[in-house]
């Protein structure tokens, strides 16, 4: 990807337990509202790098050190309990950075993040994004919005996990999908599957046990099908009520 190429923010957003759609990918647009000339300084000041599908992009207890933009793949960041149980926060698409809150690298992460898939990222150290937001203002001003995004999004998640049932949750996860990723084909909405029962799993806070029987009664009732690569959706409204 050269210097002048635009990150791509218009395909499939992020993913996270929301009751509000419209703000998925809210934050996505972290260098799009730069200026060309801003956006070359930006990444003058950063550093390309790649992470294969599964590496970790950084670790929860670990040094605070920068951000990193998504330039191509999605990165999953993710809690980890004491008992090493992990749940997923949210599935972030490109546009979007990773590595905040404490985004001029003081403090330690609270949770990790890896590659979803094969990814290809822009670094700004801490140093680096400091300097940025003082000599540009429009930086600072990228760096507020995307951290309102995300101060949206955990809120959001908190609010999912403390009201809703796990059930209510998968539920919603399948809506959203839908809304999101879903393309109507006659009377259904299709949903390429990207997402592993387990991983399902890790998002609405359940077993991959519970995730597989709950799938198989939405099946059994009519509501859809799944295949090893397509969610086929029939009934929305019934995963809507």
């Amino acid at each position: 990807m050269s210097e002048e190429t635009d990150i791509d923010n218009t395909g499939p957003g992020a993913i996270y337990l929301s009751e509000y759609f419209l703000e998925l990918n809210e934050g996505a647009g972290f260098l799009a509202s730069l200026s060309p000339d801003q956006r070359k300084k930006v990444r003058k000041l950063g550093t390309r790098c790649s992470f294969a599908k599964g590496e970790g992009i950084f670790h929860q207890g670990a040094a605070h050190t920068g951000v990193w933009v998504i330039e191509e793949g999605r990165v999953r960041t993710f809690y980890t309990g004491p008992s090493g149980r992990e749940i997923t926060l949210a599935y972030w698409s490109p546009g979007h950075f990773v590595g905040g809150p404490e985004v001029f690298g003081r403090g330690r992460h609270v949770w990790s993040a890896d590659a979803l898939e094969d990814c290809q990222l822009l670094f700004l150290s801490g140093t680096s994004l400091h300097h940025l937001v003082r000599e540009v203002p429009e930086v600072a001003i990228a760096v507020i919005d995307g951290l309102v995004a995300k101060g949206k999004s955990y809120s959001a998640l908190i609010q999912m996990l403390g009201t809703r049932t796990v059930s209510e949750r998968l539920r919603q996860l399948l809506v959203i999908l839908a809304d999101a990723h879903g393309r109507e084909e006659g009377q259904t909405i299709v949903v390429d599957r990207t997402l592993t029962y387990e991983q399902i799993a890790a998002i609405v806070g359940a077993t991959r046990q519970w995730v597989t029987q709950s799938l198989d009664k939405l099946k059994s009732a009519g509501v859809l099908e799944i295949t090893r690569s397509e969610i086929i959706i029939h009934n929305l409204e019934s995963l809507e009520e």
